[in-house]
């Protein structure tokens, strides 16, 4: 028989993994308690309300009851209720309210009227519980039963009551957004001014040690699809911090003061979990212009409550605030000031290069024909964004796999890019005189192109209907140009104007195939004038809308800032650099005819006719 004692087994316990202990959840509590009450309040207000009927004098009771126009009385607390019936056999009831004191049985004494002789004489005493109340106070704590369990399924599955003050903004921790700064591409120099902040971020001792104060905030500013939330997401993945993401549409509420809650809630889980990104996208939603009609004032509690968070935050905590916007003209001025937002770095539309690098990342997951040149896309896309560009490829793809294709083409990508910048091409066949119609313009448009100083080269000349257009002449810049001069603009007037002139000249009539073309000529010819200073007769004066009124403050529309006989001179200066133009485009195509009876001839046998075969066409 063995003695010893047996070995103690020893269980670990990682108690990070026991489950959380039951809490009573107050605010839980406090809304079953308010919803129990104000159904309590609703359902008595109802009964009450249902049983009472209409009031009359007492006088009136009385007197029906001593005719018998009754089939109950009742008679509690200060008020007696008569129950009878209308003409239509249908029950109706009306009551009197009993001057303090009174007795009622005394009253129908005094006026002749024996109580032992009233059929149907129900009396209930002021002090007392019916079944009726009984039923009723059963009927409202099975409610509130059944309302506490509702707020407490409604939590358990997020569905939260109480979160009206609560930050919506997701977390997302440091390398978890997926974005690096090899992610992003075409915008070099916004990446290295950024590179900064990561830097902070990392080694937050080097900068504090020498004395420096990074910015509490940086703002992103450029147009749509330029990649700045990406930048943002780039920051914190390159840093590795928690990163907070919200939108300014976020903290508007219906509520007064959820928004400020809101804010107030975000930047406090900020600086628990710091060094971390707060990145607030279109941040312009919440931070209008305060005292002008752009903002409400809701908006302005939220917008005072972002300033004082900012000024709140010490270098110490290591929590930097990233915002993105496209309207940087209608921001608070007080936002930008330094101790807020310090920078402001503007992202810019990609160049030839940058657009190229942008494709090029975008490529990475697709797989492409051997003979697709990005460069050749990227000479063609000016002006596009980098949400721009990845959409193109994107459609090319759509495209490919239409064809069961795996790979992508070259004659996708041009596709693609027509589809983007034109729209889908139309199946629908037009007939014999329409086509010609359509040639006749094209045809103008581009030999005026050819022949005109300061246009840009044609690419593509079709006849092939795209969304709202019959047909299309496709001009391609030769370098990107953070300038347009006056000779170019003027250029675009005249190429502008010879669809409508070749018209004219070959078939001897107009269509309306040209509204677009003259609102384009319009626009360019009045922005040369009022914002461009290219007029003579106006010279170097901007003339526009107004912006600012004294008692309106920042306003959109508010009237010209010229005099009415400015306004018929700029009228007068568009009319004749649109005449000269028109003057100047039917003169060069009746000089160059036999260039547009081939071009025509040519598209009405091709539907399609690109750089090269334009070129070669024109040389004698």
């Amino acid at each position: 028989m063995d003695n010893t004692e047996p070995k103690k087994r020893i269980v670990k316990v990682d108690i990070r993994k026991l489950p959380p202990q039951r809490k009573f959840n107050i605010p839980s509590i406090i809304v079953s308690i308010i919803l129990t009450l104000a159904l309590a309040g609703g359902f008595f207000l109802i009964r009450n309300l249902g049983g009472k009927g209409t009031q009359v004098a007492v006088s009136e009771i009385v007197t029906d009851i001593s005719t018998q126009k009754y089939e109950s009385i009742l008679i509690k607390d200060d008020a007696v209720t008569l129950q009878e019936r209308d003409t239509n056999n249908l029950l109706t009831k009306k009551y009197a309210l009993l001057p303090q004191g009174t007795d009622f049985y005394q009253v129908l004494s005094d006026a002749g009227i024996n109580i032992k002789d009233l059929k149907n004489d129900y009396y209930e005493p002021a002090v007392g519980i019916s079944f009726s109340d009984i039923i009723s106070i059963v009927f409202l704590i099975v409610g509130g039963i059944l309302v506490f369990i509702m707020v407490k399924n409604m939590q358990a599955s997020g569905g939260k009551i109480m979160d009206f003050g609560e930050s919506k903004a997701k977390l997302l921790f440091g390398k978890k957004t997926g974005i690096t700064f090899d992610d992003v591409a075409g915008i070099e120099e916004v990446k290295e001014e950024l590179a900064e902040i990561v830097d902070f971020l990392k080694n937050p001792k080097k900068y504090q040690a020498a004395g420096a104060r990074i910015p509490k905030g940086v703002l992103l500013a450029g147009a749509p699809g330029t990649g700045k939330t990406l930048l943002a997401k780039a920051v914190a993945g390159e840093a590795g911090v928690p990163f907070f993401h919200t939108s300014g549409s976020e903290f508007e509420e219906m509520l007064v003061g959820a928004g400020a809650s809101r804010v107030r809630d975000l930047f406090k889980k900020a600086r628990s979990a710091s060094p971390c990104i707060i990145f607030i996208d279109e941040i312009d939603a919440v931070a209008k212009k305060r005292g002008t009609v752009l903002h409400s004032g809701a908006g302005e509690q939220t917008l005072n409550q972002i300033l004082v968070e900012m000024d709140g935050l010490e270098a110490r905590e290591n929590v930097i605030v990233l915002a993105a916007t496209n309207r940087p003209d209608v921001l608070d001025p007080a936002i930008l000031r330094p101790g807020r937002f310090d920078r402001t770095v503007v992202v810019q539309m990609p160049d030839m290069q940058g657009r190229k690098a942008i494709l090029e990342v975008h490529a990475k997951n697709k797989k492409l024909d051997e003979g697709v040149d990005l460069e050749v896309l990227a000479k063609k896309t000016v002006g596009y964004s980098g949400a721009d560009l990845e959409n193109l490829l994107n459609e090319a793809a759509i495209m490919a796999a239409k064809e069961d294709r795996k790979k992508i083409s070259q004659a996708d990508i041009m596709e693609a890019y027509l589809k983007v910048k034109l729209g889908r091409k139309k199946k629908e066949s037009k007939g014999e005189d329409d086509v010609k119609t359509v040639a006749y313009h094209e045809a103008g448009h581009a030999v005026v192109a050819r022949y005109t100083e300061g246009s840009d080269p044609v690419e593509q000349v079709s006849i092939i209907s795209r969304g709202m257009t019959g047909g299309v002449t496709v001009y391609l810049p030769e370098k990107d140009s953070a300038f347009v001069f006056k000779n170019q603009l003027i250029a675009r007037l005249r190429t502008g104007v010879a669809g409508r002139a070749a018209e004219e000249i070959f078939l001897g009539d107009i269509s309306m195939g040209a509204s677009g073309d003259i609102e384009q000529i319009t626009d360019i010819a009045k922005e040369m004038i009022t914002q461009y200073g290219m007029s003579e007769k106006l010279g170097m004066v901007k003339y526009g809308d107004l912006e600012e009124t004294k008692h309106l403050g920042y306003t959109y529309g508010g009237g010209k800032d010229y005099s009415e006989k400015t306004a018929q001179t700029i009228d007068d200066e568009v009319k004749r650099m649109v005449d000269e133009a028109y003057n100047y485009a039917k003169k060069l195509l009746k000089d160059k005819k036999a260039e547009v009876e081939k071009l025509v001839s040519v598209l009405l046998e091709k539907e399609v006719v690109t750089r090269e075969e334009f070129e070669a066409l024109l040389v004698k």
